[in-house]
């Protein structure tokens, strides 16, 4: 259960102390305060999940996310495999991994994810063009995201 009162606490240290983020675990549930530019932008406590058994299948759907089938347009998406900080270039003065308009193969690194300090190289699972970029970069996204458009070729 999420205890909503240790939240605005942990919520008011961060502001107060101005730190950048507070991480801490309590009873089986994980509170992570993250600050950007002065403002709170993050405040995470997920429930407690009961414990269900993993099958073969659903765990590689988890540790490797399918790209999935945007009917609207007939193009793929490629997806965010876990939640944190979207880059599309290895470091600031670097140039993007891919623009609108590359062509793509699979394995091809197109974008950095930074979760918890790591930084984790997302590859593509579809060979194409890349017809839309989806997300800003510094942004954060979430699980199963759509991160960008790929027209199979």
């Amino acid at each position: 259960m999420v205890d909503f009162n240790l939240l605005k606490k942990l919520i008011e240290t961060v502001k107060q102390e101005d730190i950048s983020g507070l991480s801490i675990e309590e009873g089986g549930v994980k509170y992570e305060i993250k600050r950007e530019r002065g403002a709170v932008i993050q405040a995470a406590a997920p429930a407690p999940q009961p414990v269900e058994r993993p099958t073969a299948e659903k765990s590689e759907e988890k540790t490797k996310p399918k790209p999935v089938k945007d009917e609207d347009e007939g193009l793929l998406a490629i997806t965010s495999p876990m939640v944190g900080t979207f880059y599309r270039s290895p470091s600031p003065d670097s140039p993007p991994f891919v623009n609108v308009g590359d062509q793509v193969n699979t394995g091809k690194v197109v974008c950095i994810i930074e979760a918890m300090k790591l930084f984790n190289e997302i590859e593509s699972e579809v060979s194409g063009k890349i017809v839309k970029l989806l997300v800003e970069n510094g942004k954060t996204v979430e699980y199963g995201q759509k991160l960008m458009l790929v027209k199979k070729e």
